[in-house]
């Protein structure tokens, strides 16, 4: 049944319904014909009985009934019917005194007066009522055939179910009819979606669908928008992409020149290594930032749930960068409490937003800086002092590939971009601001 279509399915099922519904009340039908029956015919036979009951039989003499049989055969125009109905005197001694002429004559006495009882006459039921004369001298028996009866409920019957027969054959051709022109918008918008083409992900057309079809159609445009607007970010992020890949492998493309004509030059060979070096550094870097926002841009939740431990978290990336700080001169401060704005949540990813964090204040911040790093409750704030970055550029950062003009430090301009998404992920906000060569960004919960 499943594998059949919808609209074969309400067809079978309503028609199914239908002959059900039709063939109950038949039945139902039926049974109210045979009580009525039973009933009108029970009063005939008992007001017959009475009229005979109340007859003087006394004066009957062996030679009445063949006359009276006589008068009946003339009369013209006798329904044949009333063979089904008959009835029979009986003296005190049990002999038949008078009948009619066709069934009485065959009524075997068994009287029980007062009553209506079936008893077989010639082979077929019958129901008998017997009941005493008026001068008690005298058993009446008034009987009909019980087989003309179900033939009187039957044709009772039929006649009010085949004017119904009708309307159903009526009512399922109408209802064939209109499922299939109902069906007719859902095909029309099958056939489009068929002929659509891959790159077409303009919303479906429900103005002619059902109601009932519009939430489904709804959903199904909003799924369209939805991937629409990921297949352009991701066409936006391989054109991003390939574009700042391009840089650097041309860079190692030159290097790698310069290094096969200075066989001869030491300096220039020792200078083309640490330049391919560099730029083999910064390509691994950004193939790394660029896999990790690649994973960030489809993700809806972060991949587990587990408590998050901050001090071992800040603790690891600190040392990490202590060297490169050291290096260039920075001093760093940290103030990590006990807990941070988000308990539990993905720790990869929070250890990459706390390294991006401080790369990012490592990389742009100007000799002598102050790095501070604060871990609490409600933030996780990152300040450094003498930064590179001016206010005219601050609407910008965070935007994919984005690096503000004269930068002299390799990068992506990726890593504020991706603390972005780690925070959204884990339900927080990212706040940057500059104010008198302070630079901070602050990650809160929303």
């Amino acid at each position: 049944m499943k594998n059949l279509g919808l609209r074969v399915r309400l067809l079978l099922f309503f028609s199914g319904i239908s002959c059900i519904v039709w063939l109950v009340s038949g039945a139902v039908s039926l049974r109210e014909s045979r009580e009525k029956v039973d009933g009108f015919f029970d009063q005939y036979q008992m007001l017959l009985a009475r009229q005979l009951a109340s007859a003087d039989w006394s004066k009957a003499v062996p030679g009445a009934q063949k006359s009276t049989n006589r008068i009946i055969d003339r009369v013209r125009g006798a329904d044949e019917e009333d063979e089904a109905i008959g009835f029979a005197v009986f003296d005190a001694a049990g002999r038949r005194i008078f009948h009619d002429n066709e069934n009485g004559g065959d009524f075997i006495y068994r009287p029980r007066l007062g009553r209506f009882v079936e008893q077989r006459v010639d082979g077929e039921k019958w129901r008998i009522v017997w009941i005493a004369s008026a001068d008690g001298k005298y058993t009446i028996a008034v009987g009909q055939e019980l087989e003309y009866r179900e033939e009187t409920a039957l044709d009772i019957a039929e006649e009010f179910l085949y004017p119904w027969l009708g309307g159903l054959l009526v009512l399922l051709t109408a209802s064939i009819w209109f499922i299939g022109r109902e069906f007719v918008p859902l095909r029309r918008l099958a056939a489009g979606l068929e002929r659509r083409s891959p790159k077409d992900l303009s919303p479906l057309d429900d103005t002619l669908l059902p109601r009932e079809i519009k939430p489904l159609t709804s959903a199904i445009n909003r799924l369209l928008v939805q991937v629409d607007d990921m297949v352009r970010r991701e066409k936006s992020f391989i054109a991003d992409s390939a574009h700042e890949l391009r840089s650097p492998l041309t860079a190692l493309k030159v290097q790698l020149e310069v290094l096969q004509l200075s066989e001869n030059d030491p300096d220039a060979r020792h200078s083309a290594v640490a330049k391919m070096e560099q730029g083999i550094e910064r390509c691994a870097r950004l193939v790394e930032q660029l896999l990790m926002l690649s994973k960030l841009e489809n993700a809806t939740v972060p991949a587990s749930e587990e408590k998050i431990d901050w001090h071992r978290l800040a603790e690891t990336v600190i040392e990490e960068y202590r060297p490169l700080m050291e290096k260039k001169g920075q001093q760093f401060q940290s103030d990590i409490g006990e807990g941070g704005p988000v308990g539990q949540g993905n720790s990869l990813l929070l250890s990459a937003l706390l390294r991006n964090l401080i790369d990012n204040a490592v990389r742009y911040s100007l000799p002598p800086a102050q790095i501070t790093l604060t871990v609490a409750a409600d933030r996780i704030e990152v300040v450094n002092t003498v930064a590179r970055r001016t206010k005219q550029y601050l609407p910008r950062l965070g935007e994919r590939f984005f690096r503000p003009a004269g930068q002299k430090e390799s990068g992506s301009g990726l890593g504020l971009s991706i603390v972005k998404k780690i925070a959204a992920l884990h339900g927080c906000r990212t706040e940057i601001s500059a104010d008198g060569g302070v630079f901070s960004v602050i990650v809160a919960p929303l």
